[in-house]
């Protein structure tokens, strides 16, 4: 959790904050669940439809497919931080 927890923290995610989450593996998961309990506005970035379910499931208000380019220029500028729990190498 602290892997997680500490840039939220330091960054001084809560409310009025827009965070976005990239990856909805085993960091992702518990990332979009400290995020929203310390109050912010969670968007999670996917490349799996089926993971777009398990964000809002999990509590996350948005769920972007990465792959969607239109999806995507919707939060060009929205975020106030993006943490990446993604361990393989992507763009």
């Amino acid at each position: 959790g602290i892997t997680v927890y500490s840039p939220l923290k330091h960054w001084q995610a809560g409310a009025g904050k827009v965070v976005g989450i990239l990856g909805i593996g085993g960091l992702g998961h518990v990332a979009i669940k400290i995020a929203k309990a310390m109050g912010a506005h969670v968007v999670v970035f996917t490349t799996s439809q089926s993971k777009v379910e398990d964000a809002h499931r999990l509590g996350a208000h948005e769920a972007v497919l990465s792959s969607d380019a239109e999806q995507m220029a919707k939060f060009v500028g929205k975020l106030d931080l993006i943490l990446d729990t993604v361990s393989a190498k992507h763009d």
